[in-house]
């Protein structure tokens, strides 16, 4: 009899979306091997042979062992980074890109593996701006948007198209005092740019009149759509004023995504829109590694059976 094939969950101890995942493979009889990149070497090991058909060796972990030709999917969630303490600043930079390009590089060259998502897919699709002009191509409403480290390029832009926020490009969470936090998104005026702007590059994108958000999570071929009510700018700074309600895409939305998919070779993406007052849907951002499951949780719809079939490879 032979064993069936694991799937490969790649992400950090506390993931609680990962075990739900993990639990819903598990129900279903799919083994599932979950590993941290992070604890490499201490808890992870590896070995890998270049052959003329691909990679052929194997992962062990503290409880499993993981055939490298033998992965039906992997799950790349959010591991944590490498890092090697007990080594002084310059050789641990030079063990850390060792273990970036040695173990990075086995994970991202498995044989006949389904990424969800692949984790070079997932660093292309995180920049903004490519984000942004993917979607205007595919055919979703953009908000203006200037990417600038110029002062005077900030003010013109919002003199043109007013109202208009700030977004960080890329927005790691940051602890402060013990209580993880990230740059908020905020309204700007003329008056508030200085030549500050001028020490890196800064988003600016018009502010969109709406209603209403949307998150779309799309799941291999299935789409999940929830409207999000509240009064606030950006939804994610207090769940506790949010209410959800399943909603059906618009006409030409559904095509868009799988477009936007398509170009960055994505297999899963949880997209954020803005419902203007006319009713119609402005992109905003793609994550390509987003949170889903609270909506589950607040809607029922079967998110993670669908992820669980897209790993399983389930047609």
């Amino acid at each position: 009899m032979s064993v069936p094939r694991p799937v490969l969950v790649v992400t950090s101890l506390h993931d609680p979306t990962a075990d739900v995942v993990i639990g819903e493979l598990h129900g279903r009889g799919v083994p599932v091997v979950r590993l941290d990149s992070g604890d490499f070497p201490a808890s992870l090991s590896v070995e890998a042979e270049i052959t003329e058909h691909g990679l052929r060796g194997r992962l062990l972990t503290p409880s499993r062992t993981a055939d490298l030709a033998g992965i039906r999917s992997l799950y790349y969630r959010r591991p944590s980074g490498f890092a090697f303490p007990h080594l002084d600043e310059q050789d641990a930079r030079f063990a850390i890109t060792q273990a970036r390009y040695g173990l990075g590089g086995v994970l991202a060259s498995l044989p006949g593996c389904l990424y969800v998502n692949h984790p070079h897919r997932i660093g292309d699709a995180e920049f903004k701006p490519a984000g942004l002009a993917t979607a205007a191509k595919a055919g979703f409403l953009v908000p203006p948007t200037l990417v600038t480290s110029s002062p005077d390029a900030a003010r013109t832009f919002i003199k043109a198209h007013s109202p208009v926020i700030y977004k960080p490009l890329y927005n790691p969470v940051h602890l402060i005092d013990g209580v993880s936090s990230v740059v908020k998104v905020a309204e700007v005026a003329e008056a508030d740019i200085d030549d500050a702007v001028a020490g890196t590059a800064h988003l600016f994108q018009q502010r969109v009149p709406k209603v209403a958000d949307v998150r779309v999570t799309v799941i291999g071929a299935e789409v999940f759509c929830v409207r999000i009510d509240s009064d606030l700018l950006d939804w994610r700074t207090d769940y506790s004023r949010l209410t959800y309600t399943p909603v059906e895409a618009p006409p030409g939305i559904r095509p868009a995504l799988h477009r936007y998919m398509n170009r960055f070779r994505l297999v899963f993406g949880a997209f954020d829109f803005a419902i203007g007052e006319d009713g119609r849907w402005w992109f905003l951002e793609c994550n390509p590694s987003g949170q889903w499951h609270w909506l589950e949780d607040e809607t029922g719809l079967p998110m993670c059976a669908a992820l669980a079939d897209l790993l399983e490879r389930t047609p």
